[in-house]
């Protein structure tokens, strides 16, 4: 069955530029980022792995930390890391994962079981479904999965909010509204009654019994 939203992500030990991990011990109680890519030395990509290293503060700030996974081996991934460096003004500062046997891309659901177990004569295109972020929660469950196709760059400020609201609504019992940014109000979910809700988010606002606003709290 393919992952969805809330299942346990999978666990896995792996070769990164930082050195071998068990993702789950290097996860630990963070939120986790995971976006990976078809193949090294991808264009669009390249310009990806700049922008999170130049955002990295940005994740820091919120405790999330950022892992990027390429199907090419790892001593492939430090010479492109190079290459992002030069053209893109940043360096990369966070492990890249190497998966030359597609192990992970597998696990997660990112190419079929029965691809080749190499990565070997692999073209980008071969590989085009290896285009995913995974939000992966401190309980380690998948809170987010948006796959994208290889001539769209990512929208990494849209993770970025798509990761403030998830920890949001993770401590309050709270909804974000369409385009929701910090700061903007939100919506009171309906597990709260309305007594409750006098309580938790004194002066909300009713547009109909189903749409509570109020105030972004914390």
């Amino acid at each position: 069955m393919p992952l969805q939203i809330n299942d346990v992500a999978p666990d896995f030990h792996a070769d990164t530029t930082e050195g071998p991990i068990d993702f789950y011990n290097w996860a630990g109680d963070s939120w986790v980022v995971l976006f990976s890519h078809p193949k090294d030395f991808t264009p669009v990509c390249t310009t990806e792995l700049g922008a999170v290293a130049k955002l990295k503060p940005e994740f820091d700030k919120r405790g999330v930390k950022v892992i990027g996974l390429s199907v090419d081996p790892v001593d492939n991934h430090a010479k492109w890391a190079a290459d992002i460096e030069e053209t893109q003004g940043a360096k990369v500062n966070y492990p890249m994962i190497g998966d030359p046997e597609l192990k992970v891309a597998k696990l997660y659901g990112m190419l079929p079981a029965d691809a080749p177990p190499t990565s070997d004569g692999r073209t980008p295109a071969n590989n085009a479904t290896v285009r995913n972020v995974f939000i992966i929660g401190p309980d380690k469950q998948i809170k987010l999965m948006i796959i994208y196709p290889m001539a769209v760059g990512r929208n990494f400020d849209e993770i970025l909010r798509t990761v403030d609201a998830l920890q949001l609504t993770a401590k309050h019992k709270v909804a974000t509204p369409v385009n929701w940014k910090q700061g903007d109000d939100v919506i009171i979910t309906t597990a709260v009654s309305n007594e409750d809700a006098a309580s938790l988010f004194p002066g909300f606002k009713t547009l109909k019994p189903y749409l509570r606003t109020t105030k972004q709290p914390g």
